[in-house]
Parts: C-alpha cells; structure tokens; sequence
C-alpha cells in the first residue's frame, strides 16, 4: 500500500465494510494504532452500516419460525463422505458460499455508501447555509461601518459585559457588541430593545459574545437597551433592563 499520509485516511470507509485486500487491511490496521481520527471515523462507519443493515432486515413470520424450529428436531444430520476417488471439489463449495456473502455485503456496502452519501449531501447543503448567513451578516454590519456618518457608543453592562453601538442614520442600521457576557441561566436568553419616544421595541437577540445588527429602524431611536428574557423572546421588557445606552441625536 505505497500511499501518501493523506490517501491512507481515506481507507477508513473500505476498511470498516471489509473491502480491502489481505495487505491493505493490514496495513491499514497498523495505522489505526497511531491515528484517533482514522480510529473515530471507522467508529462512525461502522454504526452507520449497522444502523442500515438495521432499518433494511425484517424479522422472519412467526409460522415460519416455529415451522423450521420445529423441523430440525425431524432432521437427520448426514455424515461427511470423503471419497479417495472423488475429491472434494472445494472450489464449487467456496463458489457457493463466498459468491452469497460477498453479494449481501456489497448490497450493505452499497446501502451503507447511499447513506454516507445522503448525509454528506446535507452536511454540504448545512455548510452552504451556513456559508451564506455569514457572508450576510459580514455584508450588513460592513455597511454600518462603512456608512460617511457612522458613530460609536460605549457601555457596560450591570452584568459587567463591555458593550458598544456603532449606528447610521443614512444606513438607518446599527450593530452591537459585546464582550464578556455571562452565559444566560437555563431557559433565558439576552434580547436587545430600541427606544422610541419610551417605547421599547424589540430588537433582535444576543446569544454570547460578539456582533449582532440590530432588527428594526434605529432612525429616531434614543437608545439601545439589554435585558434577559425567556428563550423565546418577549413583545416587551420583563426584567430591569442590564442596560440603558442612550444614542446621541
């Protein structure tokens, strides 16, 4: 098996369903000793052809069952018969025995590289989304920033979090930041607020430490407000805000 480091981790797949020559396999299976993510993905192969095999094998009918249980009591097992003359012609043996197996393990091979497959298509697809909502948010806090009449506040919240706005009236936009915000407790989540005229509107929400742009128009807005809520949001404040940072005209 001449291959470079990288090629060798491919195996994973082929050795998990046995579909490697004598030599591969068994260098393959020295690399194992060395390498925790080739051992975790043959792990992972291994459960998926399993969890296959699984959801395509349907139990045998009870009438069945009992039948073929209960014939084997009534059926005499023959004695092996060597014959000098005619040997046993084992090639037609194997033929029939291995030609089976090797059929049913390519249907599970070939189930298991579908599944692999499937999964692969929708990791790709999640990656993509992903991809796209990043390339968005980095598009629209960008436009904030790059606005002729773009200003920054800056806060800190009862919580100790470190906080900053940086909004634009031509962008009608604003983005906030934090830093050092505690872990919300179980079932609670930090929702940010845009005053009107005393009118709290929601805002969007702010899971952990970083940079969310604001939902709804900050143009008029007076300041922006943090509170932490149910996990699900509130229509309006239910707790005393963990801050209050007033926005210049």
């Amino acid at each position: 098996m001449n291959r470079h480091g990288s090629d060798v981790h491919g195996l994973a797949a082929p050795y998990a369903l046995d579909a490697l020559d004598p030599g591969e396999r068994a260098e393959f299976a020295a690399h194992l000793t060395a390498c925790e993510a080739c051992r975790q993905d043959v792990a992972d192969f291994l459960a998926t052809a399993a969890r296959l095999a699984a959801s395509a094998a349907r139990a045998a009918p009870d009438p069945m069952k009992q039948r073929t249980l209960a014939a084997v009591d009534h059926v005499r097992q023959l004695p092996l018969r060597v014959s000098a003359d005619a040997p046993v012609p084992w090639r037609g043996v194997l033929r029939r025995k291995v030609l089976p197996m090797a059929l049913a393990a390519s249907l599970v091979a070939a189930a298991s590289f579908a599944g692999l497959a499937a999964w692969e298509h929708q990791e790709k697809q999640r990656l993509e989304q992903r991809a796209r909502r990043s390339e968005q948010h980095v598009d629209a806090v960008g436009g904030v920033l790059a606005a002729p009449d773009v200003r920054t506040v800056h806060g800190r919240a009862a919580n100790g979090a470190l906080t900053s706005v940086v909004f634009s009236d031509l962008r009608n936009r604003a983005v906030f930041t934090a830093s050092g915000l505690p872990a919300p407790p179980r079932g609670k989540t930090y929702q940010l607020w845009l005053d009107h005229d005393g009118t709290m509107r929601p805002a969007g929400f702010i899971r952990r430490d970083g940079t969310v742009v604001l939902d709804g128009d900050t143009a008029g807005a007076t300041a922006v407000g943090l509170t932490l809520e149910p996990a699900a949001g509130s229509p309006q404040p239910t707790a005393v805000p963990l801050l209050l940072m007033a926005l210049p005209a």
